[in-house]
């Protein structure tokens, strides 16, 4: 992925980098986070807390900075995603952050993500 391609979609609105997420990681199989002894946290202004998560390495390495320079991108498999991780996600009290820009992403709950993910799938 070039430069000009990267920032074409990062800049786009928030819902809109949320659908390429769905239909790319639907495409490739795999979704990507930042990893250090740990994943990468969010917490908005009343403590929330949320993961975020990105369609390819390239946009997760472009938020590896500032507090998160010491982070890597990490793959995870779209169906273990599915199956296990956004379920523990759940469990644990996060929210899935979706594509994060480094000024907004999509957060929702894990249930709504599961399900336009499994209707990509489906459409696949």
């Amino acid at each position: 992925m070039n430069q000009k391609e990267l920032e074409s979609v990062i800049n786009r609105p928030a819902n809109i980098r949320y659908e390429y997420f769905i239909k790319k990681v639907v495409d490739t199989e795999e979704v990507w986070g930042l990893y250090d002894n740990g994943w990468s946290v969010t917490e908005d202004e009343k403590g929330n807390k949320s993961l975020p998560f990105w369609p390819k390495k390239e946009f997760a390495e472009y938020c590896a900075t500032d507090d998160w320079e010491i982070y890597s991108s990490e793959r995870i498999d779209l169906y273990e995603f599915i199956d296990e991780f956004l379920p523990n996600l759940k469990t644990e009290g996060y929210k899935p952050s979706i594509f994060f820009n480094k000024v907004d992403s999509a957060v929702l709950d894990v249930e709504i993500l599961i399900e336009d993910l499994k209707a990509e799938l489906e459409r696949y």
